[in-house]
This record gives C-alpha cells, sequence and structure tokens, in this order.
C-alpha cells in the first residue's frame, strides 16, 4: 500500500510538474481554442407575439471561423421541444436558425449543437415572448393563510432546544462558527452552520436555505466578513457531522423522492415541514443576542431561492428577500402545455417530477406550496435574479412568480446563464441587500 501510495504521489508530481514546464516554454492560452457566441436579433432577447426570432452563431476555431461545419438545433416552446432536430451549416463563422415566433406569452428555446476543436459543442438559448404577461395557472386557495397561519403557530409551540458543536476549521479569532441542530416542529429538526462576527457588536442577520437534494452542506465567512450572522441550513436532519460515506448511503434511502412525498394531503406533504422550519429557523436567528433587532436578511438559489420567498411571506421579521432562480413555482404549468417550475410535476419526462397519486388528488396539495402563492403575499422587498437559458427552473415559471410580486421589487435577467448566476450578479445582489438595510 506504501508503494502504491508513493507511486501515486509521484505521478501527480510529474503532471503538475509537467504542465508547469509546458506553461512555461509554450506560454498559457489566454483565450478557449473553440469561441461560440450565440446572439438573437433583439439585444434583450425579448419579443413580442408574432414577431420571429432569429439566432446568429458566431464560432471560431482557434481564431479561424468556422466554414461547412453543419450545426444541428431544435427549435420549441421551453421544455418542450421536438423529438426531430433540423439543420444548417457555419457560412464565414456564422450559422443563422430561424427561430419563427410564439403567439402568447412565453419562452421560445433552440437548442443546437456542434462539432468543433475535437469535441461536441452545445448550448441552449431562450427567447421571452411578452414575459411581463405571463400568469400562473395557479389559484390561490380561500383558506391558504389560515392553513399557514395555524402550521406556524403549532411549530412556535415547540421549543427550539438548539444544540451547538464546534467546527474549528471555520473558527478563527474574527469568525466563530458552529452546527448547530434546530427542533423546529413537533416532529422536524434541521441542521445549520451559524457562523458571527467576533467583533462584540450586533448585526443583521442572515438564512440561507439550500438548494434542491440532499448533499452535505458547509459554513461560508462571505455574509460573516460583511459584519452579518449566517446560517445555512439543511432541511432533512441529516447529521452533517458523519464521514461522507455513511452519510451519502444514509441520504440515498432516506431522502429519495422527497419532493413528492406524502402529497396526498396538504397536511402530510414533505414541504410543509420544511417551509415552517425555515420560518423557525428566522425565529432562532432573531433570539440570538448580537441580532441588531431590525434586520433579516433570507437568500439562496433553486430550491432555496424557493423557501427564501416561503420564509420572508411566513415570518413577519423578515425585512429583506433576495431570491435566485426560484424553484417550486407555478407546479402546474405542464398540465397546460407549458414549462412549469422544478421539480417539473407533471412533465412525463423528469425523474423527481413523479406523481404517482390521482392528478387531481394532487391538485388538491400543490396549490398551498406553490411560490406564486407565497409571492401574492410577500411585503417587504424583493431582489430576484435569473437567467433564461435555465432548463431547471425555467424562465416561465419565474416570471410567473415575479409578476405576482407586488412589493418594492427589483430584478436583475442575465439572458444566457442557466441554472447558476454570475459573479456580477451576486455582488450586486449584496449591494442591494446593504442599501435596504435599516
Amino acid at each position: 500500500m506504501r508503494r502504491v501510495l508513493v507511486s501515486f504521489i509521484f505521478l501527480v508530481c510529474c503532471v503538475v510538474t509537467n504542465a508547469q514546464q509546458f506553461r512555461q516554454e509554450f506560454g498559457s492560452p489566454r483565450k478557449t481554442f473553440v469561441e461560440v457566441v450565440a446572439v438573437p436579433d433583439h439585444s434583450d432577447s425579448h419579443y413580442t407575439e408574432g414577431q420571429p426570432a432569429t439566432l446568429r452563431i458566431y464560432a471560431r476555431e482557434g481564431g479561424v471561423p468556422l466554414n461547412g461545419v453543419t450545426v444541428k438545433y431544435k427549435v420549441g416552446p421551453e421544455m418542450l421541444l421536438p423529438a426531430n432536430a433540423d439543420s444548417t451549416v457555419f457560412v464565414g463563422g456564422e450559422a443563422v436558425i430561424r427561430m419563427g415566433t410564439m403567439a402568447e406569452p412565453g419562452f421560445l428555446a433552440c437548442q443546437y449543437e456542434f462539432m468543433a476543436g475535437g469535441k461536441l459543442q452545445r448550448d441552449l438559448v431562450k427567447v421571452a415572448y411578452s414575459p411581463e404577461s405571463i400568469r400562473s395557472f395557479t389559484v390561490m386557495p380561500k383558506d391558504f393563510s389560515k392553513f399557514w397561519q395555524h402550521a406556524l403557530r403549532e411549530a412556535r409551540k415547540v421549543e427550539l432546544s438548539p444544540e451547538y458543536f464546534d467546527v474549528p476549521d471555520a473558527t478563527d479569532d474574527k469568525i466563530e462558527t458552529k452546527l448547530v441542530r434546530l427542533h423546529v416542529g413537533k416532529e422536524k429538526w434541521i441542521y445549520g452552520y451559524l457562523s458571527r462576527p467576533l467583533d462584540g457588536k450586533q448585526h443583521p442577520v442572515v438564512l440561507v436555505p439550500p438548494g434542491a437534494g440532499s448533499q452535505k452542506i458547509y459554513p461560508s465567512d462571505y455574509f460573516p466578513k460583511a459584519g452579518m450572522t449566517y446560517l445555512k441550513v439543511e432541511i432533512h436532519d441529516n447529521d452533517q457531522r458523519l464521514p461522507d460515506d455513511e452519510y451519502n448511503s444514509m441520504r440515498a434511502g432516506k431522502c429519495a423522492g422527497y419532493m413528492r412525498r406524502g402529497m396526498a394531503s396538504k397536511d402530510t406533504y414533505y414541504y410543509k415541514d420544511v417551509y415552517v422550519g425555515c420560518a423557525r429557523a428566522v425565529d432562532f436567528l432573531c433570539s440570538l443576542p448580537d441580532w441588531d433587532g431590525k434586520n433579516v436578511i433570507v437568500t439562496g438559489g433553486s430550491q432555496g431561492g424557493a423557501l427564501s420567498v416561503i420564509t420572508a411571506a411566513l415570518n413577519e421579521k423578515v425585512t429583506i428577500c433576495a431570491p435566485f432562480y426560484p424553484a417550486l413555482s407555478d407546479l402546474t404549468g405542464f398540465l397546460h402545455d407549458r414549462a412549469g417550475g422544478w421539480p417539473k410535476f407533471f412533465s412525463g419526462t423528469y425523474a423527481d417530477g413523479v406523481v404517482d397519486i390521482p392528478v387531481e388528488q394532487a391538485l388538491e396539495t400543490l396549490p398551498y406550496f406553490d411560490v406564486v402563492n407565497f409571492a401574492r403575499t410577500l411585503r417587504v422587498p424583493t431582489f430576484m435574479s435569473w437567467g433564461y437559458s435555465d432548463d431547471t427552473c425555467s424562465p416561465t415559471s419565474i416570471w410567473s412568480v415575479w409578476n405576482e410580486i407586488t412589493a418594492p421589487k427589483q430584478f436583475d435577467i442575465t439572458p444566457s446563464s442557466g441554472h447558476w448566476r454570475f459573479p456580477n450578479s451576486q455582488d450586486k445582489c449584496f449591494k442591494w441587500m446593504m442599501s435596504n438595510l435599516e
């Protein structure tokens, strides 16, 4: 075993040394060998119904424009692309795709691919048709507010009883980090990493709910360095201290299919305790002696973006909401031949979106959990950021949320981004947060 380890280390050293020698002798590339830019003929990617959209793809291979290379593409409503592909060719480094148009508000998508540089180059581009007119298919139940007020009131009868565990690797003389376990409901616990500046002052508090899945979470010093107390939570009560192998084995069985678990009733649906648990996590942050007594921020992406909107709507202490590409939005979209939000319920093509109960029964439950209905009750300043090339949380579903918000709001749209954000968007969000602190 020792000989194998020594040989492995030697091999790694050789690879690193050879890479360094290559850079020293031949220089480091400053550009990618294949450069590709796809540009709609409307610079903001916005169109009105009936307007045709044209996509131009510009590509160079080592600085030389592509010629004669075939581009295969599919065009159709987002997430509902046709099975068969059309094609065109590059001429002088440019390929032109006539995308057609739409007769109603929504998003038209083009998925393309071609070979260059010995690799398959592919991307997804979407253009918007009157997105400000997109409306959700989700109707708010008459007892929506009553249902959630009761759920939160019942959860608040349970003591949070925080348990703290040291995290030496994320603690120094300026920031203290603890892993904390909270009892956030009758039978619900969550873990979270709590990081606090050690400056003896009082601070705004920030809750960051997680994206979808059940992977481990990790602490961050992003907000503590800015003078804020930060809690990143994990929603499944998975012990973050477990070794990776044991953790992954545990979560594979415990958390599989959680997004549809208990959907037969609004009282048993998995997300009920999750939504209320995030609201209770805010209560915990506001119980800390170093909270400034005024500022409470919730922010996150994807499922975390959804939970940010939901928590801000449920907990009256929240003062700032900053979701990125929220999931769980316009959940019945696919039933109306339009892209819905993650988990893509009723799409018939996505594993997470399998609905294994009668549709009518699911439709009784889901409106209580759709982000659209929480957006309708949102009352705090909101910053939302999303991209148009997102095929996880459809921009159609996100616009359906945005168009329901009546609170003060600001958006940051980057059409070329997918299910991720540019650093510039994060910077813009942070500056907005700071400008809204009391």
